[in-house]
């Protein structure tokens, strides 16, 4: 973990509290869900988030509300308001000539050795997700809030596949510097669509995006400090909001010691495993971080003590997926069938691909009550103010 003097917290000044939206796919409406109810029940008067930093799916509500800062309610009103009416058909194309004409491709390139065509970029083509983040993105708006004071700095996560290291790209207050570590950097940048693109590109669902003389790819990859950019971007506190709900991180338990994961199983884990692991990984290290801190500063070397709050799902999304099968098009139950080999082993991977609807509300409407239940927690975190030594609140971890 990396430490700032310049952003450390001085005496009697209110902390910079730091906003980290992982990735997760169409798990990402849980996101939405927390943010609506911290607009509910926070001061109405400015942004509570000084620092925004979003990964894949999670940057691009990162984005949204990094570009209306200075109306930070209207922006999750409008991010729950696309959330709640999701159709996968607006992140990808899964009408059945799409699907069709991909599975073609697939087979005479691997009957061909590639002669006839070569290899697609993609398993799917999310052209549509473009379309749909530039009428939604402004990502001019990302400067203006910035030039204006209603945010320090913002980052979005990409990783680069030339070069094998997680950038966090970023914009924000004059005084911030790029940095380079073991394996990723930071790097100051104009923000496009292209970025957003990058970093949401799961690796061979979506295709990877050149932005300068490289390919990116999704964020989640090779990042093996998640929280690093916010706290070097000058975050003191950060609010974490994760996909996964604690102790589900396996393939279908009921059945995990008695068959062989099926292909779809495994994929599904594999994103579990991309878009979470790393998250609470660096909330251990960040923990052990602040016990040196406050035991022996003398040894800490420059790091400070930096709070987390963790939010994440009290029901896990596997289950609420698995209710809502049927709402997924023809050609996406399809290629999950192809995938899993065998009726209910998709569920997991289902979880993450699902933008529909019904199943986007559900999450909406669980992280608004997981929020609600965590208000306490959060109103005294958001506000600088120490936390209890027990919480209660489902889906809420500290590491303080």
């Amino acid at each position: 973990m990396d430490g700032l003097s310049e952003s450390a917290v001085r005496p009697g000044l209110r902390p910079t509290v730091g906003l980290v939206l992982t990735g997760g796919g169409a798990r990402s409406a849980y996101q939405v869900g927390v943010l609506l109810a911290l607009a509910e029940f926070l001061p109405r008067s400015r942004n509570p988030f000084q620092v925004i930093v979003g990964t894949s799916a999670g940057a691009v509500a990162a984005s949204v509300l990094a570009a209306e800062a200075h109306q930070w309610r209207r922006a999750v009103a409008g991010l729950e308001r696309v959330w709640a009416n999701f159709r996968s058909g607006q992140v990808f194309h899964v009408d059945t000539p799409h699907m069709l004409r991909a599975g073609a491709h697939w087979v005479l390139s691997l009957v061909s050795g590639g002669l006839v065509l070569s290899p697609p970029r993609s398993m799917l083509d999310n052209s549509p997700l473009r379309e749909l983040l530039g009428v939604h993105v402004d990502c001019s708006g990302i400067r203006r809030s910035i030039a204006r004071g209603h945010l320090r700095a913002f980052a979005l996560c990409s990783t680069s596949y030339s070069g094998g290291h997680s950038v966090a790209f970023y914009d924000g207050i004059d005084s911030l510097r790029d940095w380079s570590r073991v394996q990723r950097m930071g790097r100051r940048t104009d923000f496009s669509l292209d970025h957003l693109m990058a970093s949401a590109a799961i690796p061979l669902l979506f295709p990877p995006i050149k932005l300068g003389d490289d390919y990116f790819g999704d964020g989640a990859m090779r990042q093996l400090h998640p929280l690093s950019p916010a706290i070097h971007l000058g975050a003191d506190r950060l609010l974490i909001v994760g996909v996964r709900a604690r102790r589900a991180a396996g393939v279908n338990v009921s059945r995990a010691n008695v068959l062989m994961p099926s292909p779809g199983e495994i994929f599904g884990y594999m994103l579990d495993t991309l878009f979470t692991d790393q998250i609470y990984g660096d909330l251990e290290q960040l923990e052990r971080i602040n016990e040196l801190v406050r035991s022996a500063p003398q040894a800490a070397h420059g790091e400070r003590s930096v709070e987390t709050l963790m939010l994440a799902p009290s029901v896990d999304p596997r289950e609420i997926a698995a209710r809502h099968v049927s709402a997924m098009p023809g050609g996406l139950r399809a290629l999950l069938r192809v995938i899993a080999g065998r009726e209910g082993s998709s569920s997991q991977l289902a979880s993450y691909l699902m933008f529909e609807a019904p199943y986007t509300r559900a999450l909406i409407e669980l992280g608004y009550r997981d929020a609600m239940q965590a208000r306490v927690a959060l109103t005294a975190f958001m506000s600088g103010e120490k936390l209890p030594q027990v919480m209660t609140a489902p889906g809420v971890a500290q590491a303080t």
